[in-house]
């Protein structure tokens, strides 16, 4: 796909880039090489490879899904103005 200076400058207009004519130039080789290269990629057979959620084959060390701290709940609804069924009360803000 071959790129125009007013490809460009359409492009960094849609990305409120300030770019003036001679920068356009000089960037049209650049974009029309990035966008051979996807086209590139896009030509790769891709069948029967499954995606991958990271590049190495590595996994994380987790650690344990346990409780750390002991239920406070009572203690902090004690210190709330308003607290009506387990649930902290507060003036309403949309009508």
């Amino acid at each position: 796909m071959a790129l125009e200076p007013q490809d460009v400058q359409r492009a960094a207009h849609l990305a409120r880039l300030g770019l003036d004519d001679n920068d356009a130039d000089r960037y049209v080789d650049d974009l029309t090489r990035i966008l051979e290269m996807a086209d590139q990629l896009q030509a790769v057979d891709t069948d029967g490879v499954a995606p991958l959620a990271h590049p190495l084959d590595a996994t994380q060390r987790l650690r344990a899904d346990e409780v750390t701290e002991t239920d406070q709940r009572e203690r902090f609804q004690r210190n709330a103005p308003a607290v009506e069924n387990g649930l902290y009360l507060v003036p309403r803000v949309v009508e």
